[in-house]
């Protein structure tokens, strides 16, 4: 697999950079989250117990930490346990509005949905509600912008990359492909679940189910997606192996959060 150049975020000292005062975080939360059904019978998966928190709290403490505070959350499976939860948002120091799926429409067609509530943003930041990474999103927003890219991709090294396919790329960090789940325990470069759109991302989602994995990523190579490879904490919470993984660490979680 070719290496990424020198681009990678550590997390040493870096000069501050702002937000846009338009720019906005768009959380994905309405999965129904069959794998972890049987840790999680009646609650959405981003609800799921972190200590005395919820994962998605953790998201929530993270985006704000780094000075993100508008947030759309795009919203389905049990829905309404969610905006329960978070309401609008102040008891968190942030604004949350919600866009509910009037039925499935994958990760894609979500946030084609919430484009009512992103039209004053140039770029944006898209987020799975399954996984955290440490990232620095002001970076990666200033790597998005130098480099004119209309989608830039959080990426992490991982030891055994079996269940999440790859992401290949170029010297130039530039994404030239993506390889499938193979089963094989080898490592690899995976897609971390953080992304900064473009808003002329929009454009190239249809209507209707659609899945920015499957669909929208492949078609977009073409047009420039590049990877910003993260080199901190990665843990997603898909399987009931991988939820119990997250509980046992969730204090050093919560303290990546404050600090990424």
């Amino acid at each position: 697999m070719p290496q990424l150049s020198h681009v990678s975020i550590s997390h040493a000292a870096r000069p501050q950079r702002r937000f846009d005062e338009d720019f906005k975080a768009v959380l994905l939360v309405g999965g129904r989250g069959t794998r972890l059904r049987p840790a999680l019978p009646s609650v959405p998966k981003p609800l799921a117990s972190m200590g005395n928190q919820s994962f998605l709290e953790l998201l929530i403490r993270q985006l704000r930490h780094q000075g993100l505070r508008r947030l759309v959350m795009c919203t389905g499976y049990l829905a309404e346990q969610i905006q329960t939860a978070f309401g609008d948002g102040h008891n968190w120091d942030v604004t949350i509005e919600y866009s509910k799926e009037p039925s499935p429409l994958g990760t894609a067609g979500a946030v084609k949905l919430a484009r009512a509530a992103l039209e004053a943003s140039k770029d944006f930041l898209v987020m799975n509600g399954d996984s955290f990474v440490e990232a620095d999103f002001r970076e990666m927003l200033h790597l998005h912008r130098r480099r004119g890219a209309l989608m830039s991709m959080a990426v992490c090294r991982v030891e055994d990359a079996s269940r999440y396919g790859t992401v290949q790329v170029d010297r130039h960090s530039r994404v030239i492909g993506f390889g499938e789940k193979t089963g094989n325990r080898v490592p690899g470069l995976i897609n971390a679940g953080v992304y900064i759109f473009n808003r002329e991302v929009l454009k190239q989602i249809p209507e209707g189910p659609c899945s920015l994995e499957r669909q929208v990523f492949p078609d977009m190579l073409e047009n420039g997606i590049y990877a910003v490879e993260q080199r901190g904490m990665f843990i997603d919470i898909g399987t009931p192996e991988d939820y119990a993984r997250a509980r046992t660490i969730c204090d050093r979680l919560y303290a990546s959060a404050a600090t990424s």
